[in-house]
């Protein structure tokens, strides 16, 4: 029998496949033993959400608080301390493990950004979604691809199996977009500027135009401050970051201080996932999703807690009304589809956590809270060593700019990977690696740091991701062909962000191998399911077998490096 058993079975109600494997197995003299109950019809319609940088201390600290949309998912089955595994936990590499069931090792999605220096243009920078053979694509403007990703998404399961099946993927991010729906995305959109689009040479139907002009009227008549829910006054205090000062914020948008193009001030603010939730509904009609032969796969990424998060922290007033409206704007669209009458199952969890800026953490209790130091930066300590060791000459360079001799060390950052030139001789690279594990092991911010062989050597993790040493969290984010040549981890509550300057929109970040940035909440509903909760340790990658047995999805096995989770709180299985 398939793993996830016959989807013409489990679609149409009839026996599980525990009841035919015994109606085909037991002896006559057994005729007379209980059978047992038909299996649940399969929902048909799968929505898939993502909080962006929604950590499971942000769900412990606001859960109370919920009223709307994220009470309701409170009463289906609660799995508070879910976890992206993987050390590098940024937004791409988190949405490649929703949908595919699969750590970034086999995804391929190391990192946001990696570097290849043997890339023929000059910025050897590769964003995670980008088609960078294309002339026109950059990292900071790219032409959107799904090529990087190395396996297939549920959506893409899907249609093989049902070719009438749907994948449909909304956010304000390509990266979230690209890596919940995969490479056959039926309709995919994301926000840039002021507007939402799509991949290139797809025209944008009328739920785009027309949710586009309702952004353009928003932001021609601007919008006043947000109230402050009463649960949140206690965290209106300002804490000065650098030259931000932040904790007061009420999200005016309009507001002549704030130097971000109108369209940024929107996606810094709850108003951009209001925006992507009434596009994911609008499809949700027009498309007429949940209604044909088939189960379809909606994936909504909701960006405005990433975007509040990194420009303002996580505990001041303005993430405390962010979180108020995401709770509501959930609400209205579950209603939305409740009124559809389409019998859909949600699934919401995150990509990452996340930490609040050092400043306020030292003022609550961490006084070892620390912004990183910009000597951790790979093409300063390229220079350092390349002095020290005598090495000369012209190296393809990290970035364009003046630099034209290049460097000999390449990172995105003041941690995680670090590349060495290919330009150098084998004897080189390796006292150069030598000398650069020796200078990042003696930083007084670092750590651990291991080198690729270290890394490649550590067997594929298993077992309760709580348990896993730092270096097999570095090995479930380690792709031989894109992470650099030494990995580097910094101390707990360093933030790898220098001194922020004036309208900064980073002030604090996540990407570490710390459970702040790698434990989320997973929560699973439908209705009429009986609700529970289950504390112990989970990951991401378990939502996607989870939902093909919910469906009735056959994958073959070894598909997922995850596990489908039972959702039934009584005796039946739903992943029978």
């Amino acid at each position: 029998m398939a793993r996830f058993g016959s989807a013409l079975l489990s679609r149409l109600g009839a026996l599980s496949l525990v009841a035919l494997a015994c109606a085909q197995a037991v002896p006559a003299f057994a005729e007379e033993a209980p059978v047992a109950a038909p299996a649940p019809k399969a929902p048909s319609l799968i929505v898939a959400i993502s909080i962006d940088q929604f950590s499971a201390d942000l769900f412990a600290e606001y859960r109370n608080h919920y009223t709307g949309g994220l009470a309701r998912l409170l009463k289906g089955a609660v799995f508070p301390a879910g976890f992206q595994s993987h050390a590098a936990t940024e937004t791409c590499p988190g949405h490649s493990t929703l949908l595919t069931g699969v750590h970034p090792a086999r995804t391929g999605i190391i990192a946001n950004t990696w570097i290849d220096l043997s890339l023929k243009r000059a910025d050897k920078k590769v964003y995670c979604v980008e088609d960078e053979s294309n002339p026109d694509s950059t990292p900071n403007k790219p032409v959107v691809s799904t090529a990087h990703l190395k396996v297939p998404t549920l959506g893409e399961w899907a249609k093989k199996q049902w070719p009438a099946s749907r994948n449909v993927a909304v956010s304000a991010k390509d990266r979230a977009v690209a890596m919940m729906g995969g490479h056959q995305i039926d309709a995919g959109f994301w926000y840039v500027g002021d507007a939402f689009t799509s991949f290139a040479g797809r025209s944008l139907p009328a739920d785009v135009t027309d949710e586009n002009k309702r952004i353009r009227a928003l932001l021609d008549k601007g919008a006043p401050a947000m109230a402050i829910p009463s649960w949140c006054v206690a965290r209106n205090q300002a804490v000065q970051a650098g030259a931000v000062t932040v904790g007061t914020g009420r999200f005016v948008l309009g507001d002549k201080e704030d130097k971000r193009k109108l369209g940024d001030q929107l996606r810094y603010s709850p108003r951009m996932d209001a925006a992507t939730l009434e596009l994911a509904a609008s499809l949700l009609t027009s498309m007429k999703l949940g209604k044909g032969q088939a189960p379809d796969i909606l994936s909504v990424s909701l960006s405005a807690n990433d975007y509040v998060g990194h420009a303002y922290g996580t505990e001041g007033l303005e993430m405390c009304i962010q979180q108020q409206q995401l709770d509501q704007k959930l609400g209205e669209f579950f209603a939305k589809l409740d009124a559809s009458g389409v019998d859909y199952a949600v699934v919401l969890s995150a990509d990452h956590g996340g930490v609040d800026t050092p400043e306020r953490l030292r003022l609550q209790g961490v006084p070892e809270a620390a912004r990183g130091e910009a000597a951790l930066n790979g093409e300063g300590l390229g220079r350092a060593i390349a002095a020290e060791l005598g090495i000369s000459g012209s190296f393809a360079a990290c970035n364009p700019g003046p630099d034209v001799a290049g460097n000999i060390i390449c990172s995105d950052g003041l941690s995680g990977d670090y590349w060495i030139s290919p330009d150098l001789s084998a004897e080189a690279r390796a006292k150069v690696a030598a000398r650069l594990v020796e200078k990042l092991k003696a930083h007084v911010q670092v750590e651990a740091v291991f080198t690729k062989a270290e890394i490649a050597a550590v067997p594929y993790p298993v077992g309760h991701p709580q348990d896993w040493t730092l270096l097999q969290r570095a090995r479930a984010s380690f792709d031989p062909q894109r992470s650099g040549d030494v990995y580097s981890v910094l101390k707990r509550a360093i933030v790898p962000v220098t001194t922020p300057r004036a309208n900064a929109t980073t002030i604090t970040t996540h990407g570490s191998v710390w459970d702040y940035d790698r434990r989320v909440p997973m929560l699973f509903w439908r209705k009429g399911m009986t609700g529970f909760e289950q504390p112990q340790p989970v990951e991401t990658v378990d939502i996607a077998p989870t939902l093909a047995a919910l469906i009735g999805l056959k994958v073959p096995q070894g598909a997922f490096d995850g596990r489908c989770l039972d959702l039934d709180a009584g005796p039946a299985d739903t992943c029978r």
